[in-house]
């Protein structure tokens, strides 16, 4: 399986460019903003930005039908954003808040929306692997036409759990995306100082599952090839790895200068920013002017404040709540043979 580049112009729509531009700035701008309040103490504890990332869940869920499942690591504030989840709800859970959308238990690392297909936010490096392997297993099993898209980091694939993930997902043809983003570096050390087999989507290759890497600072490549690989999972004809080639701009979290890495380097992906490459093609093609563009990034900032103003003006959970929410009744209906 290779990934494709088509043309820019021809394959996609207005509206589509627009959608993927807004989508991938607020993501943006919410994430510089919370930044802004985690050197504030605002947000307290881990906090992992998206910021050089964004187009890897955008372009997925351009390409995904409603129904679909996600699940991710701990770097997860834009998931959810992208899935349709209220911002206002996640800049609360950011603060710990009642109003958030773990009600305040989660905090950054572990954001859920069951309403909008998001099983979170996992803070255990590969832990949702074989999680969303299961997923997939229940879907298959409940015999409806959904999937799971599985994102982890290039340093989750050292885990053994990915590897008993990958075999019996494809063993038993389950419907589930692995996806790697790939941003080369596994907190602060990098892919080629942890293997020797550096061209991740290989791993895939041991297992008979069709795998391929993706330029995931473009969105269209990352549409592309997660259409390819939800048409198989709907199939039933099992797996896709895919290698999302990213980058993320800020440190591993808040806490982390990321002195491993040279400004060449960073300034070498930003020319490959994933929200201007989209801006070109709007501008190039006459769907939006410099000044409209200008005006909806006032807006979305504005937008973000609002998130701000709601997770100020909520409440703390009481104590109470630690004992709430420890069991949950199962979404999936038990099918007796």
């Amino acid at each position: 399986m290779a990934a494709k580049t088509k043309s820019k112009k021809q394959e996609f729509s207005k509206e589509q460019y627009m959608e993927w531009f807004e989508s991938m700035l607020f993501m943006r701008r919410f994430e510089e903003k919370s930044g802004q309040l985690y050197g504030q103490q605002k947000i307290r504890g881990f906090c992992h930005l998206y910021i050089g990332q964004e187009a890897c869940v955008s372009g997925a869920v351009s390409a995904l039908q409603k129904g679909d499942k996600y699940i991710t690591a701990y770097r997860d504030h834009a998931h959810p954003i992208a899935l349709g989840s209220d911002p206002k709800a996640i800049m609360a859970e950011l603060y710990g808040k009642e109003t958030g959308i773990s009600k305040g238990k989660g905090g950054s690392m572990h954001m859920f929306d069951k309403e909008n297909g998001f099983f979170g936010g996992h803070g255990i490096v590969g832990a949702q692997v074989p999680l969303g392997t299961g997923i997939a297993f229940a879907e298959k099993y409940s015999g409806t036409d959904n999937l799971c898209v599985t994102y982890m980091g290039d340093g989750a694939v050292r885990q053994g759990a990915f590897h008993e993930a990958l075999n019996l997902a494809m063993t038993m043809k389950l419907p589930v995306i692995f996806v790697i983003e790939n941003n080369g570096y596994a907190m602060g050390t990098s892919v080629k100082r942890t293997s020797n087999v550096t061209e991740l989507y290989q791993l895939g290759e041991a297992y008979d599952i069709p795998s391929a890497p993706v330029d995931a600072m473009s969105v269209e490549a990352v549409h592309h090839a997660v259409a390819e690989a939800a048409e198989r999972a709907r199939k039933g004809d099992g797996p896709t790895l895919l290698e999302f080639r990213t980058y993320r701009y800020k440190g591993h979290s808040m806490s982390d200068p990321a002195k491993y890495r040279t400004k060449e380097e960073l300034e070498s992906y930003k020319k490959k920013d994933p929200i201007e490459q989209v801006r070109e093609v709007i501008l190039k093609n006459k769907y939006a002017t410099e000044e409209e563009l200008k005006e909806l990034d006032k807006k979305l900032k504005a937008d973000v404040q609002e998130c701000v103003d709601f997770a100020e003006n909520s409440n703390f959970p009481d104590p109470s709540e630690a004992y709430t929410d420890v069991y949950v009744e199962s979404g999936y209906p038990y099918v007796e043979n």
